[in-house]
């Protein structure tokens, strides 16, 4: 039986379903406009939230610098959100992000609103002819996740997943480690995301005064902000605190868990579909949400290994970010938290190898340096400009994706899932590989 999700895009009954194969193209094509070599890029945003103020002050911070690119739009539905950042970057603000994607003279977007209009926004954005920065998780679906990948093929345009911790060095040393067959045949990776706080997890601050009803720059269009969420009077707690809910967030896996998995993909050395998936954990410590404050994650891929994740938001303590091999082991996060800076990762044989590997390496363990690596957005930036494919393209984030959103579908449902990779769908039982 055919598994199926929390929710789906209702967007004009997502209408990636009645476009013609080729239609997507042309009508990308028809608004791209081209880029000369002292061109800078203009880029609009589109929510501008905490995460999205945080990227707009990178951006103008790399336009500073190089002038190679300028916001010249921002949007958000939040009236003061809107003000604020459009004094910020001196640029237009709407409340509709619909009039930023009519602007011809706009190359790409930032997408960081929250996660249930992450693929209606930036499929109709394709189609519109603008690259796409897309803030992780990729999609609050599967299906959307789909289409997404199915738009960036059709439409020939760039779309980076904004998870900024696959653009450092550690996982493509990893990966270099892995094929160099230092760790022999690689069978497991573990990681853990763990935080504690008074208030708990995303409970960030509810302005009293903004919402459908507020005055001037209080103002909050309601209606708009929910788009394809199911339908539900004002509370300041979802807007506010969104990943506190099922309708819009997968809690811990979608926002923390992304973070491990997505640069996972890079280091096992291509992207894979998980086989089977389950979760567990629970609502433990803070009752004023739907999703749980402790949250596991265990995952097997027909290439035959396994991922096994950790994470509570009420205890800090971490444990180590490995990634196991049956002749050595790769200690990525000694403290646990994947999502960071790391100035070295460490690469330790099994003792059945470790007279060999003494012989060739001369020690009994390696530490690998970093390097300085381009950052996430310069890697979009450098990709709008180049069509060079960037470093989270759609094609590995989808199958990132897969993983995260089947944990939570496996947790609501208290099932163990599987995947088909032929079908591209969840089952309940086995498939055929």
């Amino acid at each position: 039986m055919e598994q199926q999700e929390g929710s789906s895009l209702n967007r004009r009954d997502f209408v990636r379903t009645s476009l013609g194969v080729g239609m997507a193209a042309a009508i990308s094509t028809s608004n791209r406009r081209i880029l000369g070599a002292n061109d800078r890029i203009n880029l609009a945003f589109i929510g501008v939230g905490g995460r999205g103020r945080s990227l707009l002050r990178e951006v103008m911070g790399i336009g500073e610098e190089s002038n190679d690119v300028q916001v010249i739009a921002v949007c958000d539905v939040y009236e003061k959100r809107k003000r604020l950042a459009s004094e910020v970057a001196s640029c237009t603000g709407y409340l509709d992000y619909e009039e930023i994607l009519e602007r011809e003279d706009v190359d790409a977007i930032v997408n960081a609103t929250p996660d249930h209009w992450h693929a209606a926004i930036s499929i109709e954005a394709m189609e519109k002819g603008k690259d796409v920065y897309l803030e992780k998780p990729m999609t609050h679906t599967i299906e959307e996740a789909k289409q997404v990948v199915k738009t960036v093929k059709e439409t020939g345009r760039v779309l980076q997943v904004g998870s900024q911790t696959t653009s450092r060095d550690q996982w493509w040393k990893a990966r270099e480690i892995i094929q160099k067959g230092l760790i022999g045949k690689l069978l497991m990776s573990q990681g853990s995301y763990h935080r504690n706080s008074v208030e708990g997890e995303w409970n960030w601050t509810i302005e009293p005064d903004a919402g459908p009803n507020g005055r001037g720059e209080n103002y909050i269009n309601w209606e708009k902000w929910l788009g394809p969420a199911p339908r539900r009077e004002w509370e300041p707690e979802r807007f506010f605190r969104f990943r506190k809910f099922w309708d819009y967030s997968g809690g811990i896996a979608t926002d923390l868990f992304y973070h491990v998995v997505a640069p996972l993909q890079i280091c096992w050395g291509k992207p894979q579909f998980p086989y089977r998936v389950t979760a567990g954990g629970g609502i433990y410590q803070f009752k004023d949400r739907e999703v749980p404050d402790t949250f596991h994650l265990m995952a097997d891929f027909a290439e035959e290994h396994s991922l096994v994740l950790s994470s509570t938001m009420a205890n800090n303590d971490h444990i180590p970010g490995l990634l196991r091999g049956h002749e050595g082991t790769i200690m990525m996060v000694p403290a646990g938290r994947f999502e960071g800076q790391v100035d070295f990762i460490t690469v330790t044989p099994q003792s059945i190898v470790e007279e060999d590997f003494y012989k060739t390496h001369k020690t009994t363990s390696l530490r690998i340096p970093m390097q300085e690596r381009e950052s996430h957005m310069r890697n979009f930036l450098r990709s709008v400009r180049t069509r060079e494919k960037p470093v989270l393209d759609a094609d590995t984030g989808y199958k990132a994706q897969v993983t995260i959103t089947m944990s939570v579908m496996a947790y609501r449902q208290g099932k163990v899932l599987y995947f088909d990779p032929r079908e591209e769908k969840v089952v309940d039982t086995p498939p055929l590989l």
